[in-house]
């Protein structure tokens, strides 16, 4: 094989066949040629007002640009797996279309840096996308809890029956989960959006660069202030990868509840034709496949985070061509955050709730007994006494196969005879749900609070990416 123009000078031959296919980064990194031409675009302004060359050259160099930019989106780019990636095919195609001019391009920079700027782009570009669809996902839960506020199911601990809240409360724990998401992103965005422009190799350049106004061009807060650092860090993929790795996992415990509330058993929920799948062999299943299938796609997140961090964890200063191998996951990661979060939300847009179904459940389990030790407490008694004596009420109703609510009055005085009829007001579960009003609790009032809470930060949101 021929030498590659960009480095072939001191090499009398290419590399073999094998070699250059298992190298190469084209089929996949092509995928970032918008943010390569965006920073380019900004080193080759940079460049000409630094005088470094000519304001024509620069201007020549832009619209060059511009025209490579038009043939990858009308699909007429012809890319060469022997230029070896995006950033070689787009200078060689430039410099095809104007001329001598093009090869001014690479003038104080070294692909090392150039793929750091492109990638920060890229990384940037899909966690931007990651937050409006956290965002949607968020409005859906709480337009859904908006429907059910009054509405309770059993809310367990251990998947055990344990006291009751409602539906409302319960999807808006999930609302909670994603808004932090959504914030880590925009903590991670802040380190994502440093610039490497200016690092070249590792040593820097003695061109007479100004790299914060390539920074500042692309819309990045900073530059970096070590070289060395600014050529090999990869925290910010990692630190990416692994606020998708917790996109998924909150996603992957929804599809968890959802699985087992779609069982006929549960019976909480049924889920939409179009988001379930068939049995080869029995009619009569209707499978939540696609719950299934995002609880299992986190293990692939999961994966592309540890497998970058093998990858970093042994290499010395400055860039190795390991580092190459810090794109292919993360795109298939941001692909599946992508897709699971959209897919999510129409899954939650068509779910019915079968609210009859959880109030009925809400009568097993004893859920109420914890009201039954506080209604004691309000009597004077000690709560661990009252605890007590609330688990000899429960033992006697597990015995003759009834409810709390469901044993007399004196059957409940024989437990203690400060116990009053007022204690069946007590033990309805609606009314259990109505007291817990503290801050962040399942009350009526609370999750008002938190509706009205979530429905300004959708607001703020919205106006944050419209501006």
């Amino acid at each position: 094989m021929k030498t590659n123009a960009s480095w072939g000078g001191r090499f009398s031959e290419g590399p073999k066949e094998a070699v250059a296919a298992y190298t190469e980064s084209e089929s996949y990194d092509r995928n970032l040629a918008p943010q390569d031409i965006r920073a380019s675009k900004a080193h080759a302004r940079m460049l000409a007002r630094q005088g470094v060359i000519s304001a024509e050259d620069g201007a020549t160099l832009v619209e060059g640009l511009d025209a490579v930019a038009r043939e990858i989106e009308e699909g007429r780019f012809v890319w060469k797996p022997e230029l070896e990636d995006v950033h070689m095919n787009i200078e060689a195609r430039l410099t095809e279309l104007v001329g001598d001019v093009g090869k001014r391009l690479h003038t104080g920079r070294s692909r090392n840096d150039q793929v750091g700027l492109t990638y920060r782009l890229f990384v940037s570009d899909a966690l931007v996308e990651w937050q409006r669809l956290l965002a949607a996902l968020i409005a859906r839960l709480v337009h859904r809890a908006e429907d059910h506020a009054e509405h309770i199911l059993p809310g367990c601990t251990h998947l055990q029956p344990a006291q009751p809240v409602s539906l409302a409360h319960h999807l808006l724990a999930y609302a909670w989960m994603l808004r932090r998401d959504h914030a880590r992103l925009t903590d991670t965005l802040k380190r994502v959006r440093v610039s490497p422009l200016g690092a070249a190799a590792l040593a820097g350049t003695t061109y007479p660069l100004d790299p914060q106004s390539v920074a500042r061009e692309v819309g990045f807060g900073d530059i970096y202030p070590n070289s060395m650092d600014a050529v090999s860090d990869r925290d910010f993929v990692l630190e990416a990868l692994f606020d998708g790795s917790l996109i998924m996992t909150h996603l992957s415990r929804l599809c968890e509840e959802l699985i087992l509330w779609a069982n006929p058993n549960f019976g909480f929920i049924r889920l939409s034709d179009g988001y379930s799948t068939g049995s080869s062999i029995m009619p009569q299943k209707k499978n939540p496949d696609v719950a299934e299938l995002m609880r299992g796609r986190t293990g692939r997140v999961n994966g592309a985070l540890v497998g970058l961090l093998t990858v970093v964890k042994g290499l010395p200063l400055a860039y190795n061509r390991d580092l190459q191998e810090d794109k292919e996951g993360f795109m298939d990661a941001s692909h599946t955050v992508m897709t699971s979060l959209n897919v999510m939300e129409g899954m939650l847009a068509e779910v019915t709730f079968n609210t009859d179904r959880m109030e009925e459940a809400c009568r097993r389990g004893f859920l109420n007994a914890t009201e039954m030790a506080d209604y004691l407490v309000g009597k004077g008694i000690p709560f661990r006494e009252a605890h007590h004596i609330t688990g000899h009420a429960v033992a006697l109703a597990e015995q003759r196969s009834v409810t709390l609510e469901d044993l007399s009055l004196e059957d409940l005085k024989s437990l203690d005879a400060r116990i009053d009829k007022d204690i069946y007001a007590v033990l309805d579960c609606h009314a259990a749900v109505r007291r817990r009003e503290t801050p962040g609790g399942t009350g009526p009032k609370s999750v008002a609070r938190q509706l009205a809470m979530l429905k300004t930060w959708l607001d703020e949101a919205q106006s944050s990416r419209q501006a």
